[in-house]
């Protein structure tokens, strides 16, 4: 099975588990590190049918998101009912339009996404097996405008104790994928204590980490 025909079956089976119900409190927490705008970008790649288009939608004039899945895409303009402008275009990809909201259906690597401002990034880079993931960073960043900031949230624990995804994505990964073009902080380092349901399960450790990634201009 490729990685496409996974995804597809996730969401045909609603294995859904990756999806958050509410928006991300890390987004909350940390999206002014970013120092945004309105008139402002942003692009939410593997968006799934994220609460967090939502939210940003309330503070952008524009966010693009792009889906492999048409069920995520579909379930998420008719739960919060929304009827969106559904164009077809070249190279096999569905555009729904609704206010602030583009999604792109169709492949990541190939969307046809002009260069914003700032990229969100919450469960796509760790969805990637490690045989992709420097082509999926690339496309991240001919999406981000000179200047732009991405803000990436990640997962460290040991590969070997867990098969993903999500993957294990850590600190020596994360600065290897953006180098010298870009500037790393680390916002958070959230460790699993005892009680968590993956330490429960037998990993010998599982953070959740955030990072501020600033293109230098």
């Amino acid at each position: 099975m490729n990685d496409f025909e996974l995804w597809h079956n996730k969401w045909a089976a609603n294995q859904i588990g990756f999806h958050l119900e509410d928006v991300n409190p890390l987004l909350i927490k940390y999206w002014s590190k970013l120092s945004p705008t309105r008139e402002q970008c942003v692009f939410v790649p593997l968006c799934g049918k994220s609460e967090d288009l939502v939210w940003l939608a309330q503070r952008h004039d524009k966010v693009f998101g792009v889906e492999l899945s048409q069920i995520a895409v579909r379930s998420f303009f008719s739960e919060h009912f929304y009827t969106p402008t559904v164009t077809s275009l070249p190279g096999q990809y569905e555009l729904y339009q609704f206010d602030e909201l583009d999604i792109y259906v169709g492949d990541y690597f190939r969307v046809p996404i002009e260069p914003v401002e700032f990229i969100y990034d919450r469960a796509s880079l760790i969805a990637m097996p490690a045989d992709l993931r420097a082509s999926y960073v690339d496309k991240l960043k001919s999406s981000l405008k000179e200047g732009g900031k991405i803000l990436l949230i990640t997962l460290d624990y040991v590969q070997d104790e867990m098969a993903g995804p999500p993957f294990s994505v850590p600190e020596g990964e994360v600065t290897k994928h953006f180098g010298a073009e870009f500037t790393v902080t680390r916002l958070e380092r959230d460790e699993a204590g005892s009680e968590h349901p993956r330490i429960k399960k037998g990993l010998s450790r599982f953070a959740e980490e955030v990072w501020l990634i600033e293109h230098n201009a």
